[in-house]
């Protein structure tokens, strides 16, 4: 009776897709359901990844200018697109190119594009009530609407081109509020940022670090061939003969064969 009663229960969990929580999340570079996860589409990183980017969980693309990050998530986006699925992206500064989104292979009709306000020569000193300061506080809300809205399977917000100083100013329990939203969900949230900022329990940072390729005899023809992208996975736990160890694991792969997405 006992048993029959638990397999009902797990049943129940797995309808309501309340079946992966942090229970699942303990060991993310083992997960074997593939339908747990969002490929990044580029095979030697999901290869890193096991299989791709959790979902029902907070994870980062972080690196410098050209270091591939958006050419990576535009990448994941179209993935998905391709999958019948609808992914959002939350522009906080307007920087999206949607020509590159488009090249990439991302469905336009499958992306909600939440626009936010090109602020550049006219931010100032940050500080309360400055244009970057409300363009954050705008970015953040929209994030937490779309995400309580359901039903995407990838929800990106833009922060890599927020000053630092900006970005420190966020609350952390900010992102503690989103991944409360997302667990369980079909939803793998992704930040893009320069710098590693928060993460799920189960999420998983990507770093980039990326080299331009150019093919061209004179500075005039020189045009740009692609971007050599070294990527290091680092998730936060590591399963051992059965536990959960605390600890990082680390792992990398260089990619030759992303297209390109406009040098972000």
């Amino acid at each position: 009776m006992a048993n029959h009663a638990l397999a009902a229960v797990e049943s129940a969990l797995r309808d309501r897709k309340l079946d992966r929580t942090l229970t699942t999340a303990l060991a993310p570079l083992e997960r074997v359901d593939p339908s747990a996860l969002v490929p990044m589409d580029v095979a030697p990183l999901d290869a890193c990844l096991r299989g791709g980017l959790p979902r029902g969980h907070l994870s980062e693309l972080v690196g410098a200018r050209s270091s591939g990050r958006m050419t990576l998530l535009l990448q994941m986006m179209a993935a998905a697109t391709s999958r019948g699925e609808i992914v959002a992206f939350v522009d906080t500064l307007d920087r999206l190119d949607v020509a590159s989104a488009a090249a990439a292979g991302v469905d336009l009709s499958r992306l909600l594009w939440v626009r936010g306000q090109d602020i550049s020569g006219r931010a100032g000193p940050f500080g309360p009530a400055s244009p970057t300061e409300r363009a954050i506080d705008r970015a953040l809300k929209a994030l937490n609407l779309v995400l309580q809205a359901g039903g995407f399977g990838v929800v990106a917000i833009d922060l890599a081109d927020v000053p630092p100083v900006a970005i420190r100013q966020i609350p952390f329990n900010t992102w503690m509020r989103v991944q409360r939203v997302i667990e369980g969900s079909d939803t793998a949230c992704v930040l893009l940022a320069s710098e590693p900022l928060a993460r799920s329990a189960g999420g998983l940072t990507v770093t980039l670090a990326g080299r331009a390729t150019w093919v061209g005899t004179s500075d005039r023809s020189r045009r740009l061939s692609g971007i050599d992208v070294r990527a290091r996975v680092v998730s936060p736990r590591k399963r051992i003969d059965g536990d959960a160890k605390v600890g990082i694991v680390v792992t990398e792969v260089t990619d030759r064969d992303l297209p390109i997405a406009r040098a972000r």
